[in-house]
């Protein structure tokens, strides 16, 4: 019997002994309809009626979570291991499931989910970030699949990104991407920053670069840290966007499309502070400079034809 019990039997044992129920309540500080409350329980149950029952509601018409929402995020959380950040962007963009990442989080609590990682010390990071729109675009090819090879560009200060599928790694598809790139970007491009892939180095990519007034800008081998947004954000769409496709889609450019778009226009970004890339270019875009500002400061002379050995090139550099 815990307190409560015994404190609310004393005051039933006094009224009993003394019939008066006023005199109960000013002696034991409680109201009339307390003692009567707990008089009419006692005299049903017994001491069992003195104990206190649950306010939980009979029915939760307005919760957010029901039985089949929660299934739905453990289901994904067992197929693909994701967190409650994560899970939070795939419920809402292929189920139209808006919750907060503390309700995943409860949820999995609530279902003792082992959390996916144990700690970890922390890590000193060194982060950088162009302050203008434009100023330098990462750009990148990963594989797919078989015949699937995505090339992706990346924005340094905005995150704004564009993505296209391409069946071979070739200059004519690398100038047909950065065609798509200055067509699809809603600002200038001044610089564009590579890995050092063949693709990246053939005559007639940097010739299309010359022409558009671009800047070419290698990173040295074996650094793709350096390249470090788009090769994060080719690891997202590993992640998020092609397990939930096939491959042999004819869909499949137009489900890029759209994943392009919710990613530009709705994923947050915690790097953006939560905000979408396009929002962030909405607060810098009057800073944003015009395509004939970028040509006044583009000086052809300077910009010789990049070797893709390393040495060779950096010997070259030194000559001038």
């Amino acid at each position: 019997m815990n307190n409560e019990v015994k404190q609310r039997l004393k005051w039933i044992k006094m009224y009993e002994e003394c019939g008066n129920a006023g005199l109960v309540c000013l002696r034991c500080g409680i109201s009339q309809p307390t003692l009567r409350k707990w008089w009419k329980r006692y005299q049903e149950s017994g001491e069992d009626g003195l104990r206190s029952l649950s306010r939980r509601p009979q029915t939760s018409p307005c919760a957010k979570v029901g039985a089949a929402e929660e299934n739905l995020i453990l289901q994904i959380r067992k197929a693909r291991n994701l967190g409650a950040r994560r899970m939070q962007s795939k419920l809402k963009r292929l189920h139209g499931l808006a919750l907060s990442t503390a309700t995943i989080h409860k949820v999995l609590s609530q279902n003792a989910v082992k959390p996916l990682h144990t700690y970890r010390p922390p890590r000193v990071y060194t982060r950088y970030s162009r302050p203008l729109p434009g100023e330098r675009v990462q750009m990148d090819t990963c594989k797919i699949g078989s015949g699937f090879y995505q090339y992706t560009a990346v924005d340094d200060c905005t995150r704004y990104r564009v993505l296209r599928l391409y069946s071979r790694r070739t200059a004519a598809n690398t100038v047909d991407f950065i065609e798509n790139v200055l067509e699809e970007m809603p600002f200038p491009i001044q610089r564009i920053q590579t890995d050092r892939g063949t693709e990246f180095f053939a005559y007639q990519v940097q010739e299309f670069l010359h022409e558009q007034g671009i800047k070419f800008r290698p990173n040295r081998p074996a650094a793709p840290h350096l390249n470090g947004k788009v090769e994060r954000s080719q690891k997202t769409d590993k992640l998020e966007f092609y397990p939930v496709v096939d491959l042999a889609d004819p869909e499949l450019d137009r489900l890029l499309g759209e994943w392009q778009h919710y990613y530009n226009w709705e994923r947050p970004h915690s790097s953006l502070g939560g905000k979408p890339p396009m929002d962030k270019y909405f607060e810098l875009m009057w800073q944003t400079p015009y395509w004939a500002d970028v040509w006044e400061h583009y000086d052809p002379d300077k910009e010789a034809y990049r070797i893709r050995d390393y040495a060779l090139d950096k010997k070259r550099n030194k000559l001038k």
